[in-house]
């Protein structure tokens, strides 16, 4: 069940009256079940391995709360995680290792008679494999007491809002929001509605009005002139972002509406002056659970720069292989870990030649977003690209700056539609660092109004309906 479809307008309008009208155990089953129906929409058979991941580590958990000797709690988390990673690792990269097998095998010569099984991958479970194992992970670390009642621990992790792609939500933050039933609040309701409108607008307003254009360009790359691929790899750029962003902002904003308060998960990235302050406002809770678990994990850096630097390179190579299994994700995670690295490396002397020159304030901070947001871009070829054929098809002929007039534009009804909504896009992340429109929305009722009829319009206007499915469906 997605979003935008007609199906989950029909589940959200028998899901949320229900939900409170009833109370205290009710409420809790009612959440769990609608969560179970939501996730098994897909492919109901997949409903066994979040129910198994569920019962182990809830099991694992409450044996982890009561065991004081070191060596079997130990033992026990890598229970937890053994089962989660082999779920994860089966279900996602078997057939990617396979085939990467067989292609090194065939690289010596040989002709190996391997045949995958063609797993088919689970929605989502990145994102509730990760969320679960935090939940473990933090019990070991004596950072949180273990949940005593299965159906909470239950909810938790199969939470609908959230649960297909995030923002990942840790146990320590989401559990207590358990301890009480919510009613129904006008402030919340408005305030959520606001966001659920907001990342609507987003993913079908932007991201699935540039698709077409990306997804022309990237199948056949040759074909189109330099001009074009500049603009598809700019419009990719922005698909992602509001894909992604927008599919946060509709769960974070259903789940406020329900009572729950869930982090914000992107904060503005493309207005990042380095690729530290990137990372702290990209996809922030999964950032922050890979700086969390892996990073400081592995000594963060504690233990001199050479470390440092493998730890920021190690963290986002296998960042790059969360998002999913294929080399182009890895290399996209390795140009992430340069970037980073480079960073600590180059930063000062880059600072001082800024100063030398007397760029003034405003000057540098517009060149550091400007090189942050190009190398971005830069590793989203990677990032889109089936293989590297494509990518380095993209790169060649965008760096040939053939055909780089207004003539060769191709589709231009449908550049200038993606130009418009960026610009609208922009404008409001913009304004909104200063005059927070969130808190407008809530105090001024007459903006409230003229604020929703106008994303309504902006949906209807610019949307591309089709019931697209979100791209980080797939990680």
């Amino acid at each position: 069940m997605i979003f935008n479809s007609l199906t989950f307008l029909v589940f959200i309008a028998l899901f949320i009256p229900l939900y409170f009208s009833l109370k205290g155990r009710a409420r809790l089953l009612w959440a769990l079940a609608g969560s179970y129906l939501f996730y098994g929409w897909w492919d109901w058979r997949f409903l066994g391995l979040i129910a198994i991941s569920t019962m182990v580590d809830f099991v694992l958990g409450s044996m982890m709360e009561k065991e004081n000797e070191e060596a079997k709690r130990k033992r026990l988390l890598l229970m937890s995680m053994m089962l989660n990673l082999g779920l994860l690792g089966f279900f996602k990269y078997f057939n990617f290792f396979t085939e990467s097998f067989i292609t090194m095998l065939q690289g010596f010569g040989l002709e190996p008679s391997i045949h995958t099984l063609k797993i088919i991958l689970p929605v989502g479970i990145s994102f509730y494999t990760f969320q679960s194992m935090s939940y473990t992970i933090d019990i070991y670390r004596r950072e949180l007491k273990a949940e005593p009642d299965f159906v909470k621990f239950a909810t938790f992790v199969a939470f609908w809002p959230q649960l297909v792609a995030g923002p990942i939500v840790r146990a320590s933050d989401f559990l207590p929001q358990f301890q009480k039933d919510h009613d129904f609040k006008w402030e919340r309701f408005t305030t959520g509605t606001a966001q659920i409108l907001w990342g609507f607008f987003k993913k079908v307003a932007v991201a699935d009005s540039l698709a077409p254009i990306v997804d022309q360009c990237w199948a056949e790359p040759m074909a189109f002139t330099s001009v074009n691929l500049w603009i598809a790899v700019v419009f990719y750029s922005f698909q992602i972002y509001c894909d992604f962003s927008g599919y946060s902002d509709i769960a974070i904003g259903f789940a406020r509406i329900l009572g729950f308060d869930f982090p914000q998960n992107f904060r503005t990235p493309y207005f990042s002056k380095n690729f530290s302050e990137f990372w702290r406002r990209w996809h922030i809770s999964l950032s922050s659970w890979l700086r969390d678990y892996l990073y400081i994990s592995l000594g963060g850096n504690r233990k001199g720069k050479l470390m440092t630097y493998r730890n920021n390179m190690l963290t986002m190579l296998l960042g790059g292989l969360w998002h999913g299994a294929n080399w182009t994700f890895v290399f996209w995670g390795f140009l992430h870990g340069l970037y980073l690295i480079a960073q600590r490396f180059l930063g000062r002397p880059f600072g001082q030649l800024m100063n030398a020159l007397r760029f003034p304030k405003p000057l540098k901070g517009g060149v550091n977003i400007m090189l942050v947001y190009f190398f971005t871009c830069f590793a989203w070829i990677f990032f889109r690209s089936p293989d590297f054929g494509i990518a380095t098809d993209v790169i060649n002929n965008m760096a040939g700056f053939e055909g780089f007039n207004y003539v060769s534009i191709m589709n231009k009804f449908l550049v200038i539609k993606g130009i418009m909504v960026i610009g609208f896009l922009l404008a409001v992340e913009l304004t909104d660092i200063k005059w927070n429109w969130a808190g407008v929305v809530l105090k001024n009722p007459v903006f409230r109004v003229a604020s929703f009829a106008l994303l309504l319009w902006m949906i209807a206007f610019f949307g591309t309906f089709g019931s697209n499915a979100f791209i980080y469906f797939q990680f």
